[in-house]
């Protein structure tokens, strides 16, 4: 602190627009990925439950990899999709009784202001000001709690869970069909476990939620998926045989 009151050659703290938002694809991406993964271990699981012929597992493997992701991106294209056009609407609206009854508008801004504990001459003149700038931008961040600049965008999150989940689906399917028949199954579980901890554990941090209840819970879910579906596939495969 320097003489004046300034803060000298302090760093400033930084306050990015749209943190929340990239953290909110992060963890996303995160989830896609985990999906990958446990999906993808089940299904190659439960195939090499029935068969241990390598171009079986791949077969399955690339299929299952191949559905889910598609389905995954189409899932959140159409999602978002939805959440984009419902901000789209409210903005409009928004817009619209801005222009009819700009009065009225500058009033509920200003009430909104008083909830928030400004006193009613500060919330008057902070709402006037905001108003004078950009009065969609000022209601549409209070009232709504949308930035119209950032509206969520379908494309990206398509690809996003495309491109999360494809990677975690990876993971499984090479650990069951790269090592030698003996040893697959032992890797593929550890890899798996593995990475589902990983997941967890990066889960957790963006959510800044606890890291060991998330990361045991993540394993856990896992470890019944492949075991469930191991065991469907081994009984299916005897009643085939």
């Amino acid at each position: 602190m320097t003489a004046d009151g300034t803060a000298g050659d302090a760093p400033a703290e930084p306050h990015h627009e749209g943190l929340g938002s990239r953290l909110n694809w992060l963890r996303a991406g995160v989830l896609g990925a985990n999906d990958g993964v446990v999906s993808t271990a089940g299904l190659v699981l439960g195939v090499a439950g029935a068969t241990d012929d390598a171009t079986a597992l791949l077969t399955a493997g690339l299929a299952g990899l191949l559905a889910g992701s598609l389905s995954m991106a189409a899932g959140e294209y159409v999602s978002v999709s939805t959440q984009r056009d419902s901000e789209r609407a409210a903005l409009d609206l928004e817009q619209e009784e801005l222009t009819r009854t700009p009065e009225a508008e500058l009033e509920e801004l200003a009430g909104l202001y008083r909830d928030k504990g400004l006193s009613p001459a500060l919330a008057l003149e902070v709402a006037t000001q905001l108003t004078a700038h950009d009065a969609l931008g000022a209601h549409a961040e209070t009232e709504l709690g949308i930035d119209p600049d950032e509206l969520t965008n379908p494309w990206q999150a398509a690809w996003a869970s495309f491109l999360s989940f494809t990677v975690g689906a990876l993971l499984p399917l090479l650990a069951m069909v790269l090592p030698p028949a003996w040893i697959r199954l032992y890797v593929t579980v550890g890899a798996v476990l593995a990475a589902l901890a990983l997941c967890g554990w990066v889960s957790a941090r963006l959510g800044r939620a606890p890291v060991p209840a998330a990361v045991l819970r993540n394993v856990a879910g896992g470890a019944v998926a492949m075991g469930v579906t191991y065991l469907a596939g081994a009984l299916l495969g005897a009643a085939g045989g």
